[in-house]
């Protein structure tokens, strides 16, 4: 769910001085300001910033991108309403249970099946599983997880989320799926909140409704799953985070329902949101170089695309066969 920065090296194949870094950051940050520029044109910014210039600002990239993210969030809420919401979360109960579940069981077959590092594999799993690097950021210390074991799975997670946000939009086009389905799509088959709300608002109005309130359901599974790690993996219980944003996302949704001052100022709180969210992409490409991607190594990666592939073909399939 959250975009969490996971390595603090980067490198630099240009040689410029740290005030003229600063300068070409903050200027390309800018960017993610102006009317022309979506999510996935921020994420491809950050990522130009990541491979030509070393990242001013890397050690506060966790913080910003997480607050970042919540506060875009809870801000998008505003624009909701709340019966629309709970039907839409209704919906993808039934996907999100069988989903969660299944990936983790197969991730670890296939984690073992391929000799990769049990921590390494699980959290790759749970990302996958419900809702990316927030979940591999919750599970971690409750499984006590080395920086290595993280750094590997979130890599992993990222690098997938960038495609994700390119390739949906183009596949959910190409087979004329309708703006729900999509939004369940999403919601389901991709990892991190921010890729899921950044490829739905390219989709359509309904389709981000849909997708924010599936996949926020969907991340509050990780606090059942954050307790069965604990047992799983014999650690202490009470290392186990709760997503309180989630309840200012509910209260956010029912604010507009029910105040009808609030609906003159939804469209200023949207439209900000949605530029805090292409920030947070811009924000995230920035810190995902090719020293992240190459540290990341063949076997993770090759579970986390089969896994991934796995849920989005099975997502797909379920979708659109309820729909005939």
């Amino acid at each position: 769910m959250e975009a969490v920065n996971f390595t603090n090296h980067n490198s630099s194949p240009i040689n410029i001085s740290l005030r003229s870094r600063k300068i070409i950051f903050l200027v390309a940050a800018a960017f993610c300001f102006a009317p022309f520029m979506s999510p996935p044109l921020a994420l491809v910014l950050g990522l130009i910033i990541a491979q030509t210039i070393k990242h001013p600002y890397l050690h506060l990239n966790h913080q910003a991108t997480n607050l970042l993210l919540k506060v875009s969030v809870v801000g998008l809420g505003f624009g909701m309403n709340i019966f629309s919401a709970m039907q839409a979360g209704r919906e993808g109960v039934l996907f999100t249970i069988v989903s969660i579940f299944s990936v983790l069981a197969l991730g670890a077959f296939v984690g073992r099946w391929m000799k990769i590092d049990k921590k390494t594999s699980f959290l790759i799993s749970a990302g996958t599983a419900i809702c990316g690097g927030s979940a591999i950021a919750a599970l971690s210390p409750v499984m006590k997880a080395e920086e290595k074991q993280i750094s590997v799975a979130l890599g992993t997670v990222f690098i997938l989320n960038s495609i994700a946000l390119f390739i949906f939009p183009m596949i959910g086009h190409a087979l004329h799926l309708s703006q729900t389905q999509f939004g369940l799509w999403c919601a389901i088959a991709i990892h991190d909140t921010s890729s899921v709300v950044g490829a739905a608002s390219k989709y359509g109005p309904i389709a981000l409704q849909v997708a924010t309130t599936v996949k926020l359901a969907r991340a509050l599974w990780i606090i059942p799953v954050a307790f069965g790690t604990a047992f799983l993996f014999k650690t202490d219980k009470t290392k186990v985070a709760v997503p309180y944003f989630i309840g200012l996302f509910i209260l956010a949704m029912i604010a507009n329902t029910y105040l009808p001052f609030i609906n003159t100022l939804t469209p200023y709180i949207v439209g900000t949101a949605k530029t805090g969210l292409t920030l947070t992409l811009f924000l995230i490409g920035s810190g995902l170089s090719f020293k992240v991607i190459k540290a990341v190594g063949t076997k993770p990666l090759l579970q986390g695309v089969f896994l991934w592939a796995i849920i989005s073909i099975g997502a797909l399939w379920a979708i659109i066969g309820l729909a005939k």
